[in-house]
């Protein structure tokens, strides 16, 4: 029997601006699901990461199920119906239509899906991040599976050495391309050098097995214009064929920068942070968090916190050290993006616009 496994995020709602659901929320979203999801659905977590809920679903349905992404939809609804009671900020903003089409890709809600032969020892990472873009794993990930340095397994576990296929997607056409690893690396360090149009969509071995599945949609271009960050998240399998956890998890302590935090218009790093932290206040410096999942025939049996550890506060306080010197930089780039990335860019060019008409 084949398992699949569901991440289905999305903001709708958080206290006194961009920072976590509310209790009352993240309840209604946890009830919505373990209530409605009886008989479709093997298991479920529900948590967030700064303002973004994300939902994890097991069950045996394949990926792009309606009834699994329907689910998840009335789960948001509900969390959103909630949000607006509560006044809270940016109430229901990633759902970008008025109703359920089918499948909730394409709108508002990220989501990536992976559907596998269960090990004995099935062992997995959910990553997820707040107030960057889906880009923001591209480094991490590239390190994870191209790089050596980064990575010792890439050495020392044949399943790895004999090559894999990483799926790489252009966010601006929704094109995918097929690139191989060690053959293409050259290649897919090009393309993932610009993460604000070139994505890390997923990752299998040559036994085509599933390794990595990311969310890679970019709201605004859904929307048409800004509605929040992207946040992606990121299921990783682990140990065995596939990378040690330890591996997966230690290319975050990098804290490398990324484009997103205040307004969505600036760099700052991606701060390692433990589940269920809220979204800093300190210029939203994008964070991420990391929960490690055992499964048994569908069922989360147990997980921990990736980034919970004493060790972490180093690399956490390291990524407050590098916001800072960025910060230092002011408004000047690279402190904010160049205009076209900027995520408020019509707010931008309405008063570039003004500036202009004083040169003469």
């Amino acid at each position: 029997m084949k398992t699949t496994v569901s991440i289905i995020k999305a903001d709708v709602g958080s206290i006194g601006g961009h920072t976590r659901p509310s209790d009352e929320l993240f309840e209604t979203v946890k009830n919505f699901v373990q209530k409605n999801g009886k008989g479709l659905i093997i298991d479920s977590y529900v948590g967030y990461t700064g303002d973004d809920l994300h939902i994890l679903l097991s069950h045996t349905k394949g990926v792009n199920n309606t009834k699994i992404h329907k689910l998840c939809w009335g789960a948001f609804k509900a969390g959103t119906l909630v949000a607006k009671k509560q006044s809270l900020y940016g109430a229901g903003q990633d759902l970008l239509k008025d109703s359920f089409s089918g499948n909730v890709k394409g709108m508002g809600p990220g989501v990536a899906e992976m559907e596998f032969e269960e090990r004995p020892n099935e062992a997995f990472a959910l990553f997820t991040a707040d107030k960057t873009e889906p880009g923001a794993f591209n480094y991490p990930f590239y390190r994870l599976f191209c790089e050596p340095s980064a990575n010792t397994g890439l050495l020392l576990n044949p399943s790895l050495t004999s090559g894999l296929v990483m799926v790489v997607m252009d966010v601006m056409t929704g094109k995918k391309a097929e690139l191989h690893i060690p053959q293409d690396n050259f290649l897919i360090a090009a393309a993932l050098m610009y993460p604000g149009r070139y994505v890390i969509d997923s990752v299998r071995n040559k036994d085509n097995e599933p390794i990595l599945v990311a969310t890679t949609d970019r709201l605004h271009n859904i929307a048409g214009t800004y509605v929040g960050k992207d946040d992606p998240a990121a299921i990783v399998r682990l140990q065995k064929k596939f990378p040690a956890t330890e591996e997966a998890c230690s290319v975050f302590k990098t804290a490398h920068y990324v484009a997103g935090d205040t307004r969505g218009s600036h760099h700052l790093p991606l701060m390692p942070v433990k589940m269920k932290s809220s979204a800093s206040a300190n210029f939203c410096i994008p964070i991420v968090s990391g929960i490690l999942f055992s499964m048994h025939e569908g069922k989360f049996t147990a997980f921990t916190d990736a980034f919970g550890t004493p060790d972490w506060d180093y690399y956490r306080n390291r990524a407050v050290e590098k916001a800072e010197y960025m910060r230092e930089q002011g408004f000047v780039h690279p402190a904010t993006l160049v205009p076209e990335e900027l995520e408020y860019g019509p707010g931008y060019k309405s008063v570039m616009a003004d500036v202009k008409k004083r040169f003469k």
